[in-house]
C-alpha cells in the first residue's frame, strides 16, 4: 500500500489545532475521517504517532520524526505544483494575501477591483489579521503576500514599503479627557485604555504604543475599537483615515497627552521567495503599491473612484 500524501497534510494540522475536532473543523471533514486517516497511516508505518491518552493531541517521539519528513515531503510537492502553475501560462491558481487591520482597505480593494478586470484565472483569498497574527497566518498558511504593520524579517523575505500610516491618540469628545491639557501618564492610567488584541495563537506582539496600566479593553478589530471610543467606554490610538469625518464632526478628539498623541509607521508588503510570485502576485503587488501611493496623496475626504 502506498502512503496517503493528504495523511501528512491532517497530521500537520492536528498538531497545529492540538485536537482532532478542531483539526476536522480546519480540513472541512468529519472528526471520524480525520481519525481514520491518521489510524491507516499508523498501521501502513507501523508506528505509534499520537500519545492518545494525552488531553491535546500529542506526538510521540516516533511521530515527531515522521512529521519532520512528511513536512520535507509536502513541501516538495508544494514546489513541484508551484513549477508547474509557472510554466503554463504564468498565472498561479490560488493568490493568498493576508492583510493588517490596522490598514486603510480602500486601495485594496481598488487594486483588488482592477486585477478583476483583467479577467484572470487566479482564485484570490484575502485575510484579515492584527499585529502578530498577519506574519503568523502568512507562514502557517504559506500565504503569498502580506500587509503588514510590523514582522520578524529573514533572509528569504521581500519587502517593499508602503507610503507612511498615521495614528492618533483619542477620545470621546464626552470623556472626561477630551478638555483636559497637558494629560500625564498618571493621569492618562487613571481610565481604561482602549487596544487591539494580537490574533497570533502565541500573542507574542503586543501594540507597542500600549501604555500598560491596569485598566486595558482588549478588541477584536478597529471598528469595534471605534464604536467604543465613540461610547466614552476610554481612550487609545486610532489610524486617522479611520476617524477623519469623527475628528471633523468633533465626535472624537485628540488627547492633549504630555507623551504625544501622533504616531507613524511605514507598513510593509511582503513576499518569499521560497514562494516566487506568479503573474498574478506580479500585477496584485503593482496595483497595491499604485494604490497605495494614490490613497496617500489624496486630499481630505477624498476616496479613490
Amino acid at each position: 500500500m502506498k502512503i496517503d500524501v493528504e495523511a501528512f497534510k491532517v497530521l500537520e494540522v492536528l498538531v497545529e489545532e492540538g485536537s482532532f475536532a478542531k483539526a476536522a473543523e480546519r480540513l472541512h471533514k468529519a472528526q471520524s475521517a480525520v481519525s481514520y486517516q491518521v489510524k491507516k497511516l499508523e498501521q501502513h508505518l507501523g508506528v505509534k504517532l499520537f500519545c492518545r491518552d494525552q488531553y491535546r493531541a500529542e506526538l510521540t517521539a516516533e511521530g515527531k520524526v515522521i512529521l519532520a519528513e512528511g513536512r520535507r515531503l509536502l513541501q516538495y510537492l508544494n514546489n513541484i505544483e508551484h513549477l508547474a502553475s509557472r510554466f503554463s501560462e504564468g498565472w498561479e491558481p490560488k493568490l493568498e494575501v493576508v492583510v493588517d487591520g490596522s490598514l486603510p482597505m480602500e486601495p485594496i480593494m481598488s487594486a483588488l477591483k482592477q486585477l478583476s478586470e483583467h479577467n484572470i484565472p487566479t482564485k484570490i483569498q484575502l485575510n484579515m489579521e492584527f499585529l502578530g497574527g498577519v506574519q503568523h497566518r502568512f507562514e502557517r498558511d504559506k500565504a503569498d503576500l502580506m500587509l503588514v504593520k510590523d514582522y520578524r524579517t529573514g533572509p528569504n523575505y521581500r519587502p517593499k514599503s508602503l507610503p507612511e500610516i498615521r495614528s492618533m491618540l483619542v477620545v470621546s469628545a464626552q470623556h472626561p479627557l477630551a478638555s483636559a491639557t497637558d494629560v500625564s501618564l498618571y493621569e492618562l492610567l487613571q481610565h481604561v485604555e482602549l487596544t487591539i488584541e494580537d490574533s497570533s495563537p502565541a500573542k507574542h506582539n503586543s501594540d507597542e504604543l500600549q501604555f500598560g496600566g491596569d485598566k486595558v479593553f482588549f478588541l477584536s478589530g478597529f471598528i469595534m475599537k471605534k464604536n467604543a471610543l465613540l461610547m466614552g467606554l476610554g481612550f487609545g490610538w486610532m489610524p486617522e483615515f479611520l476617524i477623519k469625518d469623527e475628528l471633523a464632526l468633533e465626535s472624537l478628539v485628540e488627547l492633549d497627552f504630555l507623551g504625544g498623541s501622533r504616531f507613524s509607521f511605514t507598513p510593509q508588503l511582503v513576499s518569499t521567495m521560497d514562494r516566487p510570485l506568479g503573474r498574478a502576485g506580479r500585477l496584485f503587488t503593482d496595483l497595491i503599491l499604485k494604490e497605495f501611493s494614490r490613497f496617500h496623496n489624496l486630499p481630505t475626504g477624498s476616496t479613490i473612484s
